[in-house]
């Protein structure tokens, strides 16, 4: 695996996203999710990125006993912020007393002793962000946390909170059919000398080709329910651009999944996107696009099979639309 430079962290090309080996996605197998972490492991991923969103605090879990004697392989990750109840989403908080009370719970979950890197899940409206800044601060001063990063963070709120700490990284969305942040944030970030950390970069798996339906989700599957692009008739819309990307990797000899990935790696060497893999042949196949040589006329090709303004559908439903921090 190669190495890359995340702000200050050097860790593998790509990382490993554990949400769905948790919640969100439907049915999961806690043996074979435990088993691909490993993989991803041995085969030289060092980023893990989880949250206490997921599951409740039961990725968090999972994670820490599937890291318990390789630590020190590890740069682990993980977020807070987004508050749920019964499995919901209810919120956001971003006050100090509640940064410190969720990072001695995420430590405790994980068990271990500090986190490489800690991320705001979502940027509360209501509480300034120096505030919110200020606490992770004093969390990095004893020691808890080591670096701090945002998530979905507008370019003013990245901006504001690098003057109270340096933000090492910001997680936003971004795949071939995800674009908003090739805007502001992205110069800002670089400018910045900040990490790019892109989360769903396979388009919640839209882009490997595998979906076809939307009965292809189990019926509380997060993409069935709460993504307006998986919606049938989004999603009968936006399957002529990935048939259009599967075209253009199979006459590269690829996946579509690695093409992808390829085309988001090829955006500069200070973005490490977060696949999601939740088997060993998935997180295989996935982890073999962080060392294909592709041509910049096939890079290009892939961002023309799917063309930003062509894709339909909001990101979220209009409840999570509000989370985002715009």
């Amino acid at each position: 695996m190669p190495l890359r430079r995340l702000g200050p962290l050097r860790v593998g090309a790509l990382a490993l996203g554990c949400m769905a080996m948790s919640d969100y996605y439907g049915a999961n197998d806690e043996s074979e999710s435990l088993a691909a972490i490993h993989r991803a492991l041995d085969l030289g991923v060092t980023l893990l990125d989880t949250a206490d969103a997921y599951g409740s605090g039961a990725n968090e879990e999972l994670v820490g006993r599937a890291i318990a004697g390789r630590r020190d392989q590890v740069v682990l990750a993980t977020k807070f912020g987004v508050v749920r109840h019964g499995g919901r989403t209810t919120g956001v908080c971003g006050r100090p007393d509640y940064v410190r009370s969720a990072c001695e719970a995420s430590l405790r979950r994980l068990g271990v002793e500090h986190i490489d890197l800690y991320q705001q899940h979502r940027v509360d409206p209501a509480v300034p962000i120096e505030d919110t800044v200020g606490a992770l601060a004093e969390l990095v001063a004893e020691g808890k946390v080591r670096h701090i990063g945002l998530s979905e963070a507008s370019r003013e709120t990245i901006r504001r909170a690098h003057a109270v700490h340096p933000i090492a990284t910001l997680q936003n969305e971004w795949s071939l059919w995800s674009r908003e942040i090739e805007g502001d944030q992205l110069a800002l970030c670089r400018e910045l000398g900040i990490g790019i950390a892109p989360y769903a970069p396979l388009g919640r798996g839209f882009l490997t080709g595998k979906y076809r339906s939307a009965t292809d989700f189990d019926a509380d599957d997060f993409r069935r329910v709460a993504q307006p692009r998986f919606a049938d008739g989004n999603l009968r819309h936006n399957l002529a651009i990935v048939d259009a990307l599967t075209a253009q990797a199979t006459r590269l000899g690829i996946t579509p999944a690695q093409l992808a990935l390829a085309w988001l790696l090829a955006q500069g060497q200070d973005v490490v996107p977060i696949q999601g893999a939740t088997t060993r042949a998935h997180l295989e196949e996935n982890l073999t696009a962080a060392t294909l040589t592709l041509t910049e006329a096939d890079i290009t090709a892939a961002a023309q099979a799917v063309p930003a303004d062509a894709i339909r559908g909001e990101r979220y439903a209009p409840d999570r639309m509000k989370l985002l921090d715009d």
